[in-house]
């Protein structure tokens, strides 16, 4: 086999990059005496007939690589409707689908995804066609029981100790989730404290401390309440000690406390303290009083006048 330096270089770094990082369910082998004789591994895809194997695809590159696809077949033995007893495989991507792009990853990532969807329509093998398309259930039994016959080994393959890609990346999402944190709060300090766990690993503590829990604030709530009352009425009254006006004064004082409004109540509001105005209220009569008691007191000096000059 002659292979250009280009795509001699291309195989070496697709081969490394393939037990690098491998995907999920695909490996790779090389010969130490042959490194283009290539061979994957493709572990059956769960919830299949083919669940539990391991099935060997086979590579020869030829001049015309990557140009053409390289030569490729099952060496090992399965039932399948798109797969010749010989091994040789039936898929677009190995013929007419072919890019100058796509390499060994590519093809055993399409030949795994041909054993879990398989095309009765283009068939190879006529009687795993046939069987795949009036009774399924027997399809399964017969190849499951070719399955564990010539595919399925006593021992797993060293390849697949690898980890693949995908396994890789969530394993730390999977230690992460096994951490367990617990937290306990102590009910007389408030405080809480929280224990990290992680496997293989001493837990750790950490200790928060909050403040006291203390009565909610509140407001005060101040109300303003404007006064109804009357501002007090003067009346002058003269300045005469006389029995008459003592009277006339009294009489006055308590009227213009009959006429004062009591003062609005503490626990009340603002518009039950006032009060309506009445109809029946009597106006006061200090003033017409004040005159009166002048009128009398003038009349009685005048008298005494007469009474003297009468004595004269």
């Amino acid at each position: 086999m002659s292979v250009n330096q280009a795509a001699m270089r291309r195989i070496l770094r697709e081969i490394a990059n393939l037990k690098k990082n491998p995907p999920q369910g695909i490996r790779v082998q090389t010969s130490e005496e042959n490194i283009y004789d290539v061979t994957g591994i493709i572990e059956g895809p769960e919830e299949t007939p083919y669940a539990g194997g391991y099935f060997k695809v086979k590579f020869r590159f030829t001049e015309e690589f990557p140009a053409s696809p390289p030569k490729c077949w099952f060496a090992t033995k399965i039932f399948h409707p798109n797969v010749s007893s010989s091994g040789e495989i039936c898929v677009n991507t190995l013929k007419k689908d072919w890019k100058s792009t796509y390499g060994i990853e590519h093809i055993l990532v399409t030949v795994k995804c041909l054993l879990i969807y398989p095309n009765p329509e283009s068939a190879l093998d006529e009687e795993a066609g046939k069987l795949l398309l009036e009774n399924y259930d027997s399809y399964c039994s017969r190849a499951k029981l070719i399955t564990s016959v010539h595919a399925t080994p006593r021992v797993r393959p060293v390849e697949f100790d690898t980890p693949s890609t995908s396994s890789s990346s969530s394993s730390p999402k999977e230690s992460s989730s096994e951490s367990v944190k617990t937290t306990s709060v102590s009910e007389p300090s408030g405080s809480a404290t929280t224990t990290s766990t992680t496997p293989g690993s001493k837990p750790t503590s950490t200790s928060v401390k909050s403040l006291p829990a203390t009565a909610p604030f509140t407001l005060p709530i101040v109300t303003t309440r404007k006064s109804v009352s009357p501002a007090p009425t003067t009346v002058a009254i003269p300045l005469i000690s006389s029995p008459s006006n003592l009277s006339v004064e009294k009489e006055s004082l308590v009227t213009i406390n009959k006429d004062r409004h009591p003062s609005p109540s503490p626990l009340g509001t603002a518009d039950s303290n006032v009060t309506p105005p009445s109809s029946t209220m009597k106006p006061a009569a200090g003033p017409k009083a004040v005159k009166r008691a002048a009128t009398g007191t003038a009349s009685t000096v005048a008298e005494k006048r007469k009474k003297a000059l009468k004595r004269l």
